[in-house]
């Protein structure tokens, strides 16, 4: 034979049978004359027979159905090409997959069938779907009826099992998108059944089994690739429309550059001021002194939005990237975003959150769930949005409650540089919204367990020591035992913030107690008490009235000269308890409730005070013009406030020795 035979041209496949016909042959008839195939045996001979038989069927109905002319004689062809594909004694994937294939293109290139015909379809091609994954156009075909009748009885009856099939046998979506995109629109029609969740929770429960072990490790990977995919797809068009926003990518891998990005000012010449620095750079809560810009008499303070670069470098000498969740709540897209989703995008949210808390109730499926969630695998976009942090965090919580160290200890950052759900809901996170409860817990949790504690009291003497202080304030005992740790270990080398330390344990009974346990067992820290107060104070952001006072109550801070309640909660009920520190000299209320009457309380008692931090208070002139009694003040910050003209050209005049000044964004500007 000189030339191939085409399938198509085969116009008979027959046996040969009679007595005396050569061993083992096959007769082919073609166009011009026949062919006799001999085969080594009796079995290859039947599977060449069979293989041929196949192929001409399929060329036949790959023709028939190509060019339909009545539905339902179409519909009667299908069914007929997928009760051969049962019936063949070939053994073969390509066997099912060819059928399902054709049945593909056929809906691919008729748009215009009715929903019976679809439904129609689908019953038919039932059987094969059994053992076989559908085919990506095919895929695409079950998500528009998932979408478009989400109650039909096809849903539940056909698309089930394959779905089953699915997350129990697949691989790898990345391969095959289409099939991860199918089972997300069968959950959802799952979802808009008259139970709802209910619905949804027993197919889960379905997939995971009867006993306490699920038998099927891919499924919760799968689960967990369908989930991630529907809750980033949430967010696409806040993501899509990212305007001069640094991406997932950059915000992981360090933003330095985006958050470096400053508004342009009228005023170039910049240098740095050495003397405004309101705290040391081991709290996590602290920020770097602002910048001065000079310009002729007047020296003004570079503004907010260069918060993200003092953050990036406050930690002095440590050159690891910045943080996803520093750089979070500095992203002007993030800290600025409104995160407000269409209603479609908001039940998809809210139904795939959900899965993820039913998956994190499952003993067996918890720890490979931590596992796969620990790099936080969501868009900033997501972990921006108030709905979605609130709602994930019954997930965190669920860690956090777990004895297993091989699951709580997947609340921590994957490696080092990369924050955590740890860092992400601890105070001052993007994501805290309970005063620091889960983190307290998630702490107690891994103190417990932490074989390196040392080492973790570091990095959270480094990170949150500011929360941490915060919480003991509040009377949280695992916080004061916190506390109590880092003195005895000597963690802390700061003197000011060893007797704030100090200060902050004696403010509660319990931790009061545990103080004077440790001092039982070191006998230095009563003498470093005795040497007086810290002259340096900065209380955690979050912190309130009561909170202030109670910190002030506790201990001496006749020797305080800098304090910092930049970010806090604070209020002008404040003030009765500022004018009791006769050394301060230093007052940073950067962006508090500070008002007119604290204002005026303060210019009657610190007269001696030199450095004044006003930036976005609610002050007013009535509150402004009490200064000018304060002949002291050598800085002040009025920027964001509501000072007019005339009050700053009258302060100008009664303070002499006011050299540095910040009125922007202000009527005086």
């Amino acid at each position: 034979m000189e030339n191939s035979i085409s399938y198509s041209a085969i116009e008979d496949v027959q046996l040969l049978s009679w007595e005396n016909a050569p061993k083992y042959c096959l007769q082919l008839t073609i166009p011009g004359g026949t062919v006799l195939l001999q085969a080594a045996n009796s079995y290859l001979r039947d599977q060449w027979f069979h293989s041929l038989q196949w192929k001409k069927k399929i060329y036949k109905y790959k023709k028939v159905l190509s060019n339909p002319s009545r539905w339902e004689v179409v519909l009667k062809e299908i069914r007929t090409l997928v009760d051969m594909a049962l019936t063949s004694p070939l053994q073969d994937d390509s066997i099912h997959q060819a059928p399902l294939e054709i049945v593909s293109k056929l809906l691919s290139e008729n748009n215009n069938l009715t929903t019976q015909d679809h439904e129609s379809i689908i019953v038919a091609i039932a059987p094969l779907l059994e053992n076989n994954h559908p085919p990506p156009d095919l895929c695409e075909f079950f998500c528009k009826h998932c979408r478009e009748r989400p109650r039909s009885m096809v849903v539940i009856e056909v698309f089930t099992p394959v779905v089953q099939r699915i997350l129990k046998h697949n691989m790898d979506f990345g391969k095959c998108p289409r099939l991860r995109l199918f089972t997300q629109e069968y959950i959802l029609a799952l979802n808009e059944l008259n139970a709802g969740m209910e619905v949804v929770k027993k197919f889960i429960h379905s997939m995971h089994g009867p006993t306490g072990q699920c038998p099927h490790p891919r499924v919760l990977p799968n689960l967990v690739a369908v989930c991630l995919a529907a809750i980033y797809s949430c967010y696409e068009e806040f993501i899509n429309s990212r305007d001069n926003s640094p991406s997932l990518k950059e915000i992981r891998n360090g933003c330095q550059q985006q958050c470096d990005r400053k508004p342009n000012l009228p005023l170039r010449l910049l240098h740095t001021s050495p003397d405004l620095v309101s705290q040391e750079a081991t709290l996590t809560e602290s920020r770097l002194k602002p910048v001065i810009v000079t310009s002729n008499e007047i020296h003004v303070e570079v503004e907010r939005n260069n918060t993200a670069n003092q953050k990036m470098t406050a930690n002095v000498g440590n050159d690891s990237e910045p943080n996803l969740i520093d750089c979070l709540m500095v992203s002007p897209t993030c800290s600025t975003m409104s995160i407000e989703l269409s209603a479609q995008a908001d039940r998809i949210l809210g139904c795939y959150v959900e899965i993820l808390k039913m998956l994190s109730d499952y003993d067996d499926w918890r720890p490979a769930l931590a596992s796969l969630l620990q790099p936080i695998p969501f868009p900033k976009e997501a972990l921006a949005h108030e709905k979605f942090t609130k709602e994930l965090k019954y997930v965190i919580q669920r860690f956090a409650e777990d004895p297993r160290q091989e699951v709580h200890s997947c609340l921590l950052s994957v490696r080092a540089g990369k924050d955590g759900w740890f860092q992400l809901y601890s105070p001052g996170g993007v994501a805290c919204d309970d005063d620091g409860e889960l983190f307290a817990s998630m702490v107690h949790i891994l103190m417990g367990s932490c074989y390196k504690t040392k080492k973790f009291l570091l990095s959270l003497a480094e990170n949150k020591l500011g929360p941490c202080m915060l919480l003991a304030l509040r009377g949280n005992q695992t916080m004061v035992e916190i506390l109590c740790l880092m003195l005895e270990y000597n963690i802390i080398d700061n003197n000011d913030t060893q007797l704030q330390i100090i200060s902050t344990l004696e403010s509660t009974d319990v931790g009061k107690r545990m103080y004077e346990q440790l001092c039982d067992r070191q006998r230095e820290l009563k003498e470093l008490q005795r040497k007086g107060g810290p002259t340096r104070l900065t209380l955690p952001s979050k912190s309130t009235d009561a909170d202030l006072a109670r910190l002030l109550s506790s201990g001496s801070f006749g020797n305080l000269e800098n304090l910092s309640l930049a970010f806090t909660n604070v209020t002008s009920a404040c003030a009765e308890h500022l004018i009791k520190l006769p050394s301060l000299k230093q007052l940073n209320l950067w962006s508090t409730q500070f008002g007119d009457a604290g204002l005026r309380l303060l210019s009657e008692h610190l007269t001696m005070l030199q450095v004044l931090n006003l930036c976005e208070t609610p002050v007013t002139d009535a509150g402004l013009l009490a200064l000018s009694s304060m002949k002291s003040l050598c800085s002040l910050n009025m920027n964001s406030t509501k000072l007019s003209a005339d009050t700053y050209e009258d302060l100008k005049a009664k303070l002499p020795n006011l050299k540095e000044v910040d009125v922007r964004y202000t009527e005086a500007w």
